[in-house]
């Protein structure tokens, strides 16, 4: 008999043998809800627990767990990269450096998004940039009902976009979600970002993980470790990565990578205290690997 679990996953490389249904298993059936992009489906997963699988933003998992929210991590990354070439500016309007930005408005999606996150903590320990002197201007509200923008948070007017706010000149800076646009306007504000990413992990040897899978709690052992089990086979079936593993399953294996996420978020205040890898997971994802 077959168990069927509400799952929020995203449609990547490792990912799509599972959702095109080439991985299987007698016991569990995975029943994919289609939120386009992926992230619109974080604030039902925090917010109503609406799925027994979620992929979940890193941060978000942590802001959540900060508050309460019952979901326990899997040892599992669906989507890791270097956030240095998302921070951006407008080359049109003169020279900027990334230690120019105290003082300077800077546009992102929302506060307490990952991938700003990480480009704060990049801004903070490289750049020296006082990140409360940096006005923060959003376009949408925290995934985590119960967080609160810190007072350094101004909302866009609405109708407003951000790649607009940026070419107008009403931002100095943006944080992008995605790759930048085909502009000549638009260039990358750290210099060199792929040599910063190489120069980032060599001095943290981790990764900067984007997304995991977590479950509810309550699941059966045996359900919980199937799903894993899809998901690591799911992965295998594209073959071993042609260089950096950015994708890294089991916890030893994500341990320092989570070391570092927890640190960022600490940092910038987002959680109250500064948790431990293991208090992430449960006593059966725990062993997972």
């Amino acid at each position: 008999m077959s168990i069927t679990l509400p799952t929020l996953l995203g449609d990547y490389p490792i990912t799509r043998a599972l959702r095109r249904g080439e991985v299987t298993s007698p016991a569990v059936r995975l029943a994919f809800t289609d939120a386009k992009p992926v992230s619109a489906g974080f604030k039902p997963a925090v917010r109503e627990l609406a799925f027994d699988v979620s992929e979940l933003a890193i941060v978000t998992f942590l802001v959540a767990k900060a508050h309460g929210t019952p979901l326990v991590l899997l040892p599992a990354v669906v989507l890791g990269r270097f956030q240095h070439p998302y921070l951006v500016y407008n080359r049109e309007r003169g020279p900027l450096s990334p230690g120019d930005l105290a003082g300077r408005r800077v546009g992102i999606r929302s506060y307490s998004v990952t991938t700003v996150t990480w480009v704060r903590g990049i801004l903070a320990e490289d750049w020296g940039v006082d990140l409360d002197r940096v006005t923060w201007v959003t376009f949408e509200e925290p995934h985590v009902a119960e967080f609160r923008d810190p007072p350094t948070v101004q909302r866009a007017a609405p109708g407003k976009d951000l790649l607009g706010m940026l070419l107008a000149g009403e931002v100095d800076a943006a944080i992008l979600g995605g790759e930048p646009p085909a502009d000549p306007r638009v260039a990358a504000l750290i210099p060199d970002p792929a040599g910063a990413a190489r120069a980032w992990r060599e001095k943290h040897q981790a990764i900067q993980i984007n997304h995991m899978v977590t479950i509810k709690p309550g699941l059966a052992p045996e359900v919980t470790r199937e799903v894993y089990r899809l998901l690591l086979e799911s992965k295998r079936a594209v073959g071993p990565p042609d260089a950096l593993d950015t994708t890294p399953f089991g916890l030893e294996a994500n341990r320092r990578n989570l070391e570092v996420a927890i640190d960022y978020v600490y940092a910038q205040r987002l959680i109250p205290r500064r948790f431990t890898v293991d208090e992430l997971f449960d006593d059966v994802t725990r062993r997972l690997s």
